[in-house]
């Protein structure tokens, strides 16, 4: 005699086992997928507080008189620059390597400017 396998809705265990391993490999990439965008969504945030951090820290050192009228101009321009850039590559709602790196290098250029025009010993 040969043992009866047990069914649900006509299929037997091993199709049932192989289901519900798919179910738990489905549900993992939609959580991984769901932290992903999250992460990246962050990550742009972080990219405008960022600038507009810049943005301020350059408005008081123009109020404080740390910097002349000429670098303050050349310092905002370049703040819109980088807005502008932040806008263009969120456009699309996923920002990748090359466009996070290209953001955070304008970032860090205008960190630097704004250091160099702080620290330059002039007298105004």
């Amino acid at each position: 005699m040969v043992a009866a396998r047990t069914t649900i809705a006509g299929y037997d265990e091993t199709s049932i086992r192989y289901i519900i391993i798919l179910k738990h490999i489905v549900m993992k990439s939609i959580i991984t997928l769901l932290f992903v965008l999250f992460v990246v969504s962050a990550s742009a945030q972080n990219f405008n507080a960022m600038q507009q951090s810049q943005e301020k820290t350059i408005k008081a050192a123009y109020k404080k008189k740390k910097v002349t009228e000429l670098e303050y101009n050349k310092l905002m321009r370049e703040q819109e620059i980088i807005k502008q850039t932040i806008y263009k590559y969120e456009a699309d709602k996923l920002l990748d390597s090359h466009e996070k790196n290209v953001i955070q290098d304008k970032l860090d250029r205008a960190e630097k400017r704004l250091k160099r025009y702080k620290t330059n010993s002039e007298r105004y």
